[in-house]
């Protein structure tokens, strides 16, 4: 009985597998970089693994604010139901979620100070995205043509999106109303020692440092 055939690698063959254990090297080597140098910040406010954002052209939303879940996401109820929107550029000061996830100081406060803007009325939304969680990324307009997210930076109960060197922030103008609010002493600015919601997330919620 003749053996069956034995096929053995060419060079070729050989030269190809090195060539995907070098590539493979280099792209953990390089996640590794990435972790140890990238700040704590950004590391937390990376997407999920996973996770995809769908860019496209700017879409509008209409309908009546149906819920305010916090400082910069509520519910929007539309004619095709029921819309989730994340204000698009500012991130607001972290509400309690929980055990492990305490909120912050003024998060209750910027939840209120945005009902009381947009609680029960009718608006449209200017959308420019999908997040990981869903929620579509949005300036909510206001009737007298202002955005909700401006003013929420505006008042002090808001910060400018600045996580992951300003990815997050398409509104360039947040960082100058940020500014004044600031010098102001407004909302948040009233106390010392406000921490960024993004870093919150990130030292208090998953590393357990909340001092």
């Amino acid at each position: 009985m003749s053996r069956p055939p034995v096929f053995r690698p060419g060079r070729r063959g050989r030269n190809r597998s090195i060539g995907a254990a070098v590539a493979a090297l280099v792209l953990t080597l390089a996640g590794t970089l990435l972790h140890r140098y990238l700040p704590s910040g950004d590391r937390a406010e990376a997407p999920a693994r996973g996770s995809q954002q769908q860019r496209g052209e700017p879409y509008t939303l209409r309908g009546q604010v149906s819920d305010v879940a916090d400082g910069d996401t509520l519910t929007l109820a539309t004619a095709q139901g029921p819309r989730k929107i994340r204000l698009d550029s500012i991130d607001a000061p972290e509400t309690d979620h929980g055990p492990g996830q305490p909120g912050q100081p003024f998060g209750e406060a910027s939840r209120k100070h945005l009902a009381s803007m947009v609680a029960g009325r009718r608006l449209s939304a200017t959308c420019f995205e999908s997040d990981q969680y869903d929620r579509h990324v949005c300036t909510l307009n206001l009737e007298d043509g202002s955005s909700a997210n401006r003013a929420q930076v505006s008042s002090g109960y808001a910060w400018a999106y600045t996580a992951r060197r300003g990815a997050y922030l398409r509104d360039r103008e947040m960082t100058r109303l940020q500014k004044v609010a600031r010098e102001a002493r407004q909302g948040l600015w009233s106390q010392p020692g406000a921490i960024e919601p993004w870093k919150w997330r990130y030292d208090c919620w998953r590393q357990r440092q909340c001092g």
